[in-house]
């Protein structure tokens, strides 16, 4: 393992320990901002009326920002001439998309509760709506982030899964996160929606471990398919659906993997591996269980907190530029209950 991986890991297994942290709890905006939940779900409605692609975007989000440093809104920061934040890591430039939702959000708080809510906390509870509004679980979320101060393009290098892991390597990144199989498995169906570009899969229809040949674990018809949509030498910009029901959040998604029809090879991984197919079968035949252990995994990746000081930024891009409202400002808004 790195060593800026291991010292993330440090900091989130130790995050319960740490004072700096503000407590989350659900209704936290009960009191200082009432309506917070309910506009942050109309604007992630709109926006899904108007691109209904962006339920799978705005969730995406919370993976990213979670697994890098703890969910602190580091991944909404815009480079800065000291500073090249996470938007231009590999695994996230041109790949994430709907930054601009999240601003929309915070706007729209910002005009009824001026710095108030974190955006920290708008990707979680936007996650959440997106995942609802798609026909999945609806769960209540916990609040009380801060933003961080700070983003780092090499360690989301360093952390961030490509579209080519197998499954051993998931399950042992998921594990140093304290994350089970089971966690593995369940979050991946965050795929149930969404597309992905054919960059992430020319080389499982050609040359997949330098064979010159296509993934055998293709189905062959879904591999003509695919071949039609991505072909060799093509746009790598195009994009395919995750499963076959891109807009649905539901557990289709593993009875595609089943069926040797899952879209990156570190989805289909999940169904050749003996120890994740136990839940990838397991959730094909029950959704209801699916949902369940979504949620529980969503809810842990929500947990993750760097344990550093923050402030409640007034533009998720940018740290806010004076009279920052730290970690000490904070305390005193909120009754010194830490």
């Amino acid at each position: 393992m790195h060593l800026s991986l291991l010292g993330v890991l440090l900091l989130l297994s130790h995050s319960s320990n740490i004072a700096a942290n503000p407590p989350l709890r659900p209704g936290y905006y009960s009191q200082t901002c009432p309506n917070a939940e309910t506009t942050v779900r109309q604007v992630m409605k709109n926006a899904m009326i108007r691109e209904p692609r962006s339920g799978a975007s705005i969730m995406r989000f919370q993976y990213h920002d979670s697994l890098v440093n703890g969910c602190d809104g580091s991944l909404l920061l815009d480079d800065t001439p000291t500073m090249v934040g996470e938007k231009l890591s590999l695994p996230n430039i041109d790949s994430l998309r709907d930054y601009e939702v999240i601003d929309e959000m915070k706007e729209a708080l910002e005009n009824i509760c001026p710095g108030v809510v974190s955006c920290a906390d708008i990707i979680v509870m936007a996650a959440r709506d997106a995942i609802a509004l798609s026909g999945g679980p609806n769960w209540e979320v916990k609040l009380g982030r801060l933003d961080s101060l700070n983003a780092s393009q090499a360690v989301a290098d360093e952390i961030m899964p490509s579209p080519r892991s197998n499954a051993t390597y998931l399950k042992h990144l998921f594990q140093e996160f304290g994350l089970s199989v089971k966690d593995l498995v369940a979050l991946s169906g965050a795929h149930s929606i969404g597309n992905a570009r054919c960059f992430s899969i020319f080389y499982r229809l050609y040359n997949q471990s330098g064979t010159g040949k296509a993934d055998p674990a293709i189905e062959p018809k879904y591999r003509e398919e695919l071949e039609k949509l991505c072909p060799k030498g093509g746009d790598e910009n195009v994009t395919g659906d995750l499963d076959a029901t891109p807009q649905s959040f539901d557990n289709q998604y593993f009875k595609d993997l089943i069926a040797g029809r899952g879209f990156l090879h570190s989805d289909e991984a999940l169904f050749t591996d003996l120890e994740t197919r136990y839940f990838v079968q397991l959730y094909s035949d029950n959704q209801e269980e699916f949902f369940e252990d979504f949620v529980e995994g969503m809810i842990k990746l929500g947990d993750f907190q760097s344990g550093r000081p923050g402030e409640i930024r007034r533009n998720c891009r940018v740290v806010n530029s004076s009279s920052p409202f730290v970690l000490k400002d904070w305390k005193e808004r909120n009754d010194g209950v830490i």
